[in-house]
């Protein structure tokens, strides 16, 4: 994990590997932002004139390296686009500050440290800048390197990411800009979990592994951890979780991890779709679409990341996470379109599509999370191909039942920095899934295939209790190349949502 630190030194006189500062898009060209007085005045008050005959604009994301001048430490200063200048009276936005310090922070990769001295007006803009360049010095390299070039023994590895990161212009004595820099590093470290345990190989990531890796991090951070491997999952009667995870050779597995406060008031239940490797099973999936199928499990990673963080931080409110864990393959033994399950609910589901399984765990999950009646049910799964065609590869769709809780989401998840877009339930959809064989099937009309799934979900809600459903399949994983804070691969998508969520609920602040 890369290191932050909010520096006491000034720009002048900072050593490190290099500096970041920020620039502007104005009317007549790039314009020097706030925290770069001292290296603009190294420059002799002509960095921006120096940036223009590079051809650099100030555009949002845009990277320029340069040689420093005499009067500064560091070699290097590299200045990061943050798009137009604000209006009077204005500040740049927290995402925009985000995404830049990411950007820069990517294009540091194999550096040892770098100051960063971009806007700093508030401690929302401290949290902004460090969240965006430790999210955005983030790699996944568990599985690259290991061999020595012939002849001259040089580890032949990937580039690391930037070790160190140092605030300029934060106070570190100042508690608001202190605690914010402490939260934007434990929210970070998550997201970056989150993404890791989507970038492992399926083989290497099976349910019982998961469940490992998140009993571990319980037992280390104070939550509770209850796992139920097959055997008490069958004994349960956990049809929708079996009925995935029967034609593996890796059987499926239930994860309750509890984070108590003392002092909460409120409880909060957060259920992920953790389906480690989707085939589609006997509905097997087309060719080309099976390739970036680990990342099936986002959603539990998210709740997983989001239960440790809530543990980090010690927000005064309860939140339960359940892992709904399965790998979805064809075999002898897999569910067959056509099949019966009966759910943990006793509601009987026939199964018309194989790949249509992620419904399946989180329905019993969702069933088992109600019993504790908790104030509220969050869901995350990357659900639906459906969502993505509607919404993209960036945004998230919110469904819920209670549009108040749906509209306190979608504000949330905008105010941290992630894309989201509130979903209708339409209840005409709901006839769409009736069978003449059981109570429910699993899948309804194609067109408007993402709200089918969430009036599924919503089935296995308990009566009276507030939920909603998060379908992350676009922003989840990341296929193009990387941007802002955004790697290619997994990107923790909804952790910071739920952190926020939790903080909120802890705090009474929600809607």
């Amino acid at each position: 994990m890369t290191a932050l630190t909010l520096s006491t030194a000034g720009a002048a006189t900072l050593r490190a590997d290099a500096l970041v500062v920020g620039v502007a898009k104005g009317p007549k060209g790039a314009i020097v932002a706030a925290g770069a007085e001292a290296v603009d005045k190294a420059f002799d008050g002509k960095l921006a004139g120096v940036l223009d005959a590079l051809g650099a604009s100030g555009a949002e994301g845009e990277v320029t390296k340069l040689p420093a001048p005499a009067g500064l430490k560091v070699p290097v200063v590299l200045a990061v686009g943050l798009g137009p200048v604000p209006e009077k009276d204005e500040s740049f936005d927290e995402e925009v500050l985000r995404r830049a310090a990411g950007a820069a922070a990517r294009a540091l990769h194999g550096s040892k440290k770098a100051g960063f001295a971009l806007p700093l007006e508030d401690a929302s803009a401290v949290t902004a800048v460090a969240e965006g360049a430790l999210l955005g010095a983030y790699a996944f390299t568990a599985y690259q390197g290991g061999e020595k070039k012939a002849g001259n023994g040089k580890d032949s590895g990937p580039k690391q990411p930037l070790a160190e990161v140092a605030l300029l212009g934060a106070k570190p004595r100042d508690k608001e800009h202190k605690a914010a820099a402490e939260r934007a590093a434990v929210v970070a470290a998550e997201v970056n979990v989150a993404r890791d345990l989507v970038n492992t190989p399926p083989n290497d990531l099976t349910p019982e592994a998961f469940a490992a890796v998140a009993s571990a991090a319980a037992k280390e951070n104070g939550i509770k951890v209850q796992v139920l491997d097959e055997k008490a999952l069958v004994k349960g009667a956990y049809g929708g979780i079996m009925g995935v995870g029967k034609g593996s050779e890796n059987p499926p597995r239930l994860v309750k991890l509890t984070y108590t406060h003392p002092k909460a008031e409120k409880t909060l239940a957060f259920v992920g779709k953790g389906i480690t490797y989707d085939s589609g099973g006997i509905s097997l999936k087309p060719a080309g679409h099976n390739e970036t199928m680990k990342c099936d499990m986002a959603g539990a990673a998210a709740v997983f990341a989001s239960v440790v963080a809530a543990a980090k931080l010690g927000l005064k409110v309860n939140v339960t996470g359940w892992l709904a864990l399965a790998e979805n393959m064809p075999s002898g033994s897999a569910t067959k379109p056509g099949d019966v399950l009966r759910m943990y609910s006793g509601k009987t589901v026939e199964v018309l599509n194989t790949d249509a399984e992620g419904r399946l765990v989180l329905g019993d999950a969702l069933t088992k999370a109600s019993e504790e009646n908790p104030d509220a049910i969050v869901d995350v799964a990357t659900l639906t191909g459906a969502m993505v065609l509607a919404l993209g590869d960036r945004t998230f769709g919110i469904m819920a039942n209670d549009d108040a809780f749906r509209t306190s989401i979608h504000e949330i998840a905008e105010e941290v920095g992630e894309s989201s877009w509130p979903m209708p339930l339409s209840a005409e959809l709901r006839k769409t899934m009736d069978s003449p064989t059981a109570d429910i099937a699993n899948m309804g009309v194609r067109m408007g295939g993402g709200l089918v799934a969430g009036l599924f979900l919503q089935e296995f809600v308990g009566e009276g209790i507030t939920w909603a459903h998060l379908d992350i399949a676009g922003p989840a994983f990341h296929e193009g190349a990387p941007h802002g804070y955004t790697p290619k691969g997994g990107t923790g998508s909804a952790v910071r949502t739920l952190v926020r969520l939790a903080e909120r609920t802890a705090t009474g602040d929600l809607g």
